[in-house]
């Protein structure tokens, strides 16, 4: 939900409520790219449960996910419009993006939802590209600054740091045997390799065990040094912290990448390892004057 997709929203819900209508996001899944090509579909920025809550902050009235299958792939512009619009969604003011498209193999566009809205009695705006750097905000150049660990360079886009959200899990504990006690979220990357739009370790903090985020220093990958599975997880740290939390849900904050995933040879070099890793994420908190 990058700062493009923010103020779309804004002005969807300040329009809804100027024309007194309910407003609504109408949100596709999976996503197209995994339907058509689910082998070479970029991994996913968030999972859904992230973009409900994302969509919950700017107070819209109603969400609609429509499961994008091979019927759905095939409605031609009109029947988009007719099927989805008008039928499902009573549609009275329909705001876009600049380079919106729709229908199958994405015939439809600005200018024929203009001249459906007037068949059909909606109105339709849109919204032009936000900028960074002269540059268009959008989810590929999101997914860019994440695979590169370019976590300030996400956080200007996002205009909040990337986070992942979700109950924590039991683990094996060897984290705790290691003098390290994690909380383990599961990362859903609905890609085939199983890879997550970033990985490595991280300084982060985590919200929803307070009142207030707590430091840690967090590991997104597939564990190489102990696992074999391939399954993502995310392990987190939380300093100073040993209380039992399984089941709650929470929402990591990675702030910035120390390194990218390594793998140790045994269990006393992945010891020192994340040794150092907690120390230099302290160190973090103690430079920008946090938790201090």
């Amino acid at each position: 939900m990058h700062r493009g997709h923010q103020a779309l929203l804004h002005k969807l819900v300040e329009g809804a409520h100027t024309r007194h209508l309910n407003s609504c996001v109408l949100t596709f899944e999976p996503h197209p790219r995994e339907f058509f090509s689910p082998h070479d579909a970029p991994p996913r920025i968030q999972n859904i449960r992230d973009k409900l809550m994302a969509l919950k902050q700017y107070e819209v009235d109603t969400i609609a996910i429509e499961e994008f299958n091979q019927a759905f792939s095939q409605l031609s512009p009109t029947e988009f419009v007719q099927e989805i619009l008008i039928r499902k969604l009573n549609t009275k003011w329909l705001l876009i993006g600049d380079d919106f498209c729709y229908g199958a193999k994405r015939a439809g566009n600005f200018e024929s939802l203009v001249a459906a809205g007037k068949q059909f009695g909606f109105e339709v705006s849109r919204i032009p590209s936000v900028l960074e750097t002269e540059e268009r905000i959008s989810s590929s150049l999101l997914r860019q600054a994440l695979e590169h660990g370019d976590m300030k360079r996400a956080e200007q886009l996002l205009g909040r740091p990337f986070s992942i959200s979700g109950h924590v899990l039991h683990g094996k504990q060897l984290g705790r045997t290691l003098g390290f006690p994690t909380l383990n979220l599961a990362v859903c990357t609905r890609h085939p390799n199983g890879k997550p739009v970033t990985s490595g370790i991280f300084v982060s903090q985590v919200h929803g065990l307070g009142n207030q985020p707590l430091p840690a220093v967090s590991s997104l990958g597939v564990r190489p040094s102990v696992e074999s599975s391939g399954q993502v997880l995310l392990e987190t740290h939380v300093f100073d912290f040993n209380q039992s939390v399984y089941g709650q849900v929470v929402c990591v904050e990675l702030l910035a990448r120390l390194h990218e995933e390594r793998k140790y040879p045994d269990l006393i070099t992945l010891q020192a390892a994340i040794q150092d890793d907690a120390q230099k994420a302290r160190q973090y908190f103690l430079k920008k004057n946090l938790y201090v």
